[in-house]
């Protein structure tokens, strides 16, 4: 992760929390009194973020000491120490409620990407986010999925050619629409239009894009599609995918599997900072 960006963030997420002050740390700690934080898992999980939490407290004090007991990518079980933080008691206690929220999500993110990705064990097929993601948190977000052992989709609206529904009725028509983009695109851009019937298909294919996504379809309508495609495109399954169901798309034989779930539903992982 861009280590400008995750300083940007979390000065922003600071000042959000802390304000002018941490009233009640202020109050009951002076400026010398010092304390020492373990992170526990209390839950078994992946866990992501770990280099996000040392920086949320190096942005409170540069002189906290941070240790990893673990790293990113690892699988725990609850009891498992994480982390230790000790120095300034005032520092750490203001900086925890960010440190935490953030490990939390990014290790629940993994971990659901993870669980998503042995569902499908065994084919060729790849798990992808998508941009269903908080706003401010996509980067932190997308890291987690690659912890967990999926793969990202575009970043943004700036990184990728992606056609979607109402591009097409707007444009007339998926043929017009593609025509359009490569006119103006440059060699280097691949081109995904998002279908939700063989007809559909079958003129991506006329259009010769990248990338087809089969978009709200059922495990024996993608299985079809891949057979039509043939290779000649990627091909992605999408829309109302979760872990219920997608060990079924998982055996369509389909390129990847994109699911906003593993984002916009994410449960966050139980972790603790407990003073020792």
């Amino acid at each position: 992760m861009n280590p400008l960006a995750i300083r940007q963030f979390l000065q922003q997420a600071l000042l959000e929390d802390v304000g002018i002050h941490d009233v009640t740390t202020e109050l009951i700690f002076d400026p010398s009194a010092t304390m020492q934080g373990i992170f526990l898992a209390k839950a078994d999980g992946r866990i992501a973020g770990l280099e996000v939490v040392e920086e949320t407290f190096k942005l409170m004090a540069p002189s906290l000491e941070f240790e990893c007991m673990v790293q990113d990518g690892a699988d725990v079980t609850p009891g498992t120490v994480l982390a230790s933080v000790q120095g300034s008691a005032r520092a750490i206690l203001s900086a925890e409620r960010v440190a935490l929220n953030m490990v939390q999500r990014m290790s629940g993110i993994a971990t659901e990407t993870r669980n998503v990705c042995r569902l499908i064990a065994g084919s060729n097929t790849q798990i992808v986010d998508t941009r269903k993601t908080v706003p401010g948190l996509r980067l932190f977000d997308k890291y987690a999925v690659t912890v967990g052992g999926g793969r990202n989709h575009r970043f943004g609206l700036y990184d990728a050619v992606l056609i979607k529904d109402n591009h097409i009725a707007a444009a007339g028509s998926l043929t017009l629409a593609v025509e359009r983009v490569k006119r103006g695109l440059g060699h280097l851009v691949k081109i995904e239009v998002e279908t939700d019937t063989l007809e559909q298909v079958e003129e991506a294919l006329a259009a010769q894009v990248d990338v087809i996504m089969l978009d709200n379809m059922t495990p024996a309508q993608v299985t079809e599609a891949v057979k039509l495609v043939g290779g000649r495109a990627v091909t992605e399954a999408s829309g109302g995918i979760t872990p219920a169901n997608v060990a079924s798309y998982g055996s369509t034989g389909v390129d990847a599997i994109s699911l906003g779930w593993l984002t916009h539903s994410v449960k966050a992982l139980d972790i603790s900072l407990d003073v020792r």
